[in-house]
């Protein structure tokens, strides 16, 4: 399967933001090994390196640690860790831009809710 990949971004963080959306998500547990990178690069068909680039970023930020002779597994806290980084980053980053929308659209509060509710959010 060929994948698609964005412009904007190297390839080894989109990969390592894949493995967070899925610690996020909870598609990979706290303690659950990591596949292996030439798994991951099989099936991405992407470099070896490349994904090993993406697990040393994960180990780096303290996401993941290495078991020797196991492969990579990711941390108890993890999903904490991640969650708060991921809502911080929300917040500051991208909620202002959403309100900005929203006021220029001249939506109000009653009918974002309605909405969401409407979606089953």
């Amino acid at each position: 399967m060929t994948q698609i990949w964005r412009e904007d971004q190297p390839i080894y963080r989109q990969i390592r933001d894949r493995i967070i959306a899925g610690i996020l998500d909870g598609s990979l547990k706290e303690g659950e090994a990591l596949p292996s990178v030439r798994a991951v690069a099989v099936d991405l068909q992407v470099n070896p390196l490349t994904v090993s680039k993406a697990y040393q970023e994960l180990q780096q930020a303290g996401i993941a640690e290495p078991r020797r002779g196991l492969g990579l597994f990711v941390i108890p806290g993890a999903l904490s860790r991640l969650s708060s980084a991921e809502k911080e980053q929300f917040l500051e980053k991208e909620w202002p831009d959403i309100v900005a929308r929203i006021r220029r659209l001249g939506l109000s509060a009653e009918e974002l809710l309605q909405r969401m509710e409407a979606e089953g959010a």
